[in-house]
């Protein structure tokens, strides 16, 4: 059994030091929300691919505690990130991880993927580390929003498993019309489709 001072510990904020695409950054994370101690493989992979403009708008569809959408803000200080998940812990965490780096461009609210986004919000850049469980009707949901979402020529940056190549191919190339591999690693696929 676990005495107090062992759960106390596990209630503390988990803090680390990172650099991603060359952006030094600091995050407070908490258990509960996905790789809380590290930034997980497949958001490493995806930063080391995706391209950012300074001035890109951008959306971090599912954000956990922000490594990508706050990396993204860094990268394009003239736009906008916007930041959604569904759990109440990754807004807060995002938040508070925007404001501890200084990232004044960024922000983080609760969304059931694009379902509490203003419509005409529209995007450069959509990027998300989706889920490997989401199912395929909010992934068809995900995928058909997005398209919506994005300005004339945004780009959709997304990574997945392995086992889900084949699908987002298929359904990318049927919703986008389009669809590039950019890297297969050992368990990890970085995704890219333009409008």
């Amino acid at each position: 059994m676990l005495d107090k001072k062992q759960l106390d510990e596990y209630r503390k904020d988990i803090q680390f030091k990172t650099t991603l695409c060359n952006q030094p950054l600091t995050f407070n994370s908490t258990w509960g929300i996905f790789s809380p101690r590290e930034v997980d493989a497949g958001t490493l992979l995806l930063l080391k691919y995706i391209k950012i403009n300074p001035d890109d708008d951008c959306f971090d569809l599912g954000c956990g505690y922000g490594p990508i959408g706050l990396t993204m803000a860094k990268l394009a200080p003239n736009g906008q990130t916007l930041m959604v998940d569904k759990d109440f812990m990754a807004i807060e965490y995002s938040n508070k991880n925007a404001a501890q780096n200084n990232i004044k461009n960024a922000k983080a609210m609760l969304s059931n993927g694009f379902q509490h986004i203003d419509k005409s919000l529209k995007f450069d850049v959509i990027a998300s580390n989706v889920p490997a469980k989401v199912g395929k009707e909010m992934m068809s949901l995900m995928l058909h929003d997005a398209h919506q979402a994005m300005k004339p020529d945004g780009r959709l940056y997304l990574v997945t498993v392995n086992g889900l190549r084949q699908y987002m191919k298929r359904n990318l190339k049927e919703i986008f019309g389009n669809y590039k591999k950019v890297k297969q690693g050992k368990a990890y696929t970085v995704h890219l489709a333009y409008k």
